[in-house]
């Protein structure tokens, strides 16, 4: 089995937003911002290629379905869609996939399951084999999302994928057909129902963990994002996450962190945590 990780478009997002009650004097050492204030995301992707030749898909990123000038908002770049680029450098299809797993159903982590922006069209769902998992409870919300967050939701997509008869919920047992390969488990911090994936690696698991820690500056305990729902609640969720992934030598997946893309967990003598940068593609799965 084998292992990928894979860049899609990059978007750039206020960073006063993205680190929330941080101070800029802090976050700007981090993320070093442009002249309005946006810092640079990734929009990263992780493929499990399976010995019987299954292709799991762990987020689509933001993709190029917004129009020329939402790109511009949100400082999406370049107009194309990259990851399906970055498929076709491993030798795949986007016909390839077999299972679409979706942490949770905002933009910049959904946004690649549609086509390219055309002008006059509507964009049409990609990956036509794959069953797409999403969290039920993630579900719900991206169908009736509150006022603060019902932006960060497409509502095409949402009725794409209710129309598609390939769209598989998660319920709160975390209980999925990709299983013991992949298990899932739930945050409610950033949004109700994220979906974490922990996939079985032979030195300790690899999480893909989201928003719940977008990139490794993120792994401090109190730096959240003006964008979490439940800031504290995050906060408690991201510890016990840190916690238990150092007793058991876990790395984590950061879709959004432009500069590392995994990282395995370490705390140090006064209980703070970081990351040490390790390669994606020299990780082993359990035999």
């Amino acid at each position: 089995m084998k292992l990928f990780s894979l860049e899609g478009n990059i978007q750039k997002l206020d960073g006063g937003a993205m680190y929330g009650n941080a101070p800029r004097e802090m976050w700007k050492n981090w993320s070093p911002p442009d002249e309005k204030n946006r810092i640079p995301l990734a929009c990263r992707s992780l493929l499990v290629q399976t010995d019987a030749g299954q292709n799991i898909l762990f987020e689509t990123g933001v993709g190029a379905f917004f129009e020329d000038k939402l790109k511009e908002r949100f400082g999406i770049s370049p107009s194309h869609h990259v990851l399906l680029e970055s498929l076709l450098k491993i030798g795949l299809k986007e016909e390839d996939i077999d299972v679409v797993v979706l942490s949770h159903l905002h933009f910049d982590h959904s946004g690649g399951l549609l086509s390219e922006h055309k002008a006059g069209e509507e964009p049409r769902l990609l990956f036509p084999r794959a069953k797409v998992l999403v969290g039920a409870t993630q579900w719900e919300r991206a169908r009736n999302g509150h006022l603060r967050d019902k932006a960060s939701f497409i509502p095409t997509l949402n009725s794409q994928l209710e129309n598609s008869g390939r769209l598989v919920l998660v319920g709160d047992d975390g209980v999925s057909e990709l299983a013991p390969l992949v298990t899932f488990s739930f945050s409610h911090g950033h949004t109700p129902g994220l979906m974490i994936s922990k996939i079985q690696l032979q030195s300790g698991p690899l999480v893909f963990v989201a928003d719940l820690i977008p990139g490794s500056p993120w792994v401090h305990v109190p730096i959240t994002m003006g964008y979490d729902r439940y800031p504290e609640r995050l906060i408690e969720e991201k510890t016990a996450l840190l916690k238990e992934l150092v007793k058991s030598h876990g790395k984590l997946f950061f879709t959004h962190d432009p500069e590392m893309p995994c990282g395995l967990v370490l705390v140090d003598e006064k209980g703070k945590f970081s990351v040490s940068a390790v390669e994606v593609s020299s990780l082993v799965f359990m035999q």
